[in-house]
């Protein structure tokens, strides 16, 4: 397998996949997340397998792989939970009734659409450039003739401009980033 031979890893994967899916699903408690974690760590297996250094059997690293991936997983839910849990009861404070916060996308996609089209032309132009279009700040200079400070100036000002326009959203923004980030 080492020197890329899909039949030796077909091999591996046939004769432990079913055995790993139930040993990670006596961790994670869910089939799906347990299929899908030991399809990572053939993925990992496969990507890496010129660099492995396994010193006992194939068996024994895949099980051990799948046992601290599955330990990842539980942390990670975890954290989320706690997270999650945290922010219903403390950073919405100011609210009377949790089950009130409501977040809806399209008006917040609404809201950023006017805060950008309210940015002076040249400044929403180059901020266009640059986060629409991916666009470096010195390719945004040679396009437009100007010099890359200038551009490094007028995004920092459309920055501000739009930080200040959403701010009474940065409760809703905070909680999409996070779940984004941890979901």
């Amino acid at each position: 397998m080492i020197e890329g031979d899909r039949k030796a890893f077909r091999y591996f994967f046939e004769k432990y996949y079913a055995g790993l899916c139930n040993f990670v699903n006596i961790y994670v408690h869910d089939t799906s997340l347990a299929e899908e974690i030991v399809q990572d760590i053939f993925v990992c297996f496969w990507e890496n397998k010129t660099h492995l250094k396994i010193t006992h059997s194939v068996k024994s690293y895949l099980f051990t792989a799948s046992k601290y991936r599955s330990l990842k997983e539980i942390r990670n839910q975890n954290t989320r939970k706690r997270i999650l849990k945290g922010l219903t009861i403390t950073d919405f404070d100011d609210q009377t009734n949790h089950d009130e916060f409501y977040f809806d996308t399209e008006e917040f996609r609404s809201v950023l659409n006017a805060a950008v089209e309210d940015l002076p032309p040249k400044c929403k132009e180059i901020f266009l450039m640059g986060k629409v279009k991916n666009l470096s700040h010195r390719e945004i200079a040679e396009r437009l003739n100007i010099s890359a400070k200038t551009v490094e100036n007028q995004i920092t000002i459309a920055l501000k401009k739009l930080r200040a326009a959403l701010s009474p959203y940065r409760k809703e923004i905070f909680l999409l980033f996070l779940l984004h980030f941890y979901l």
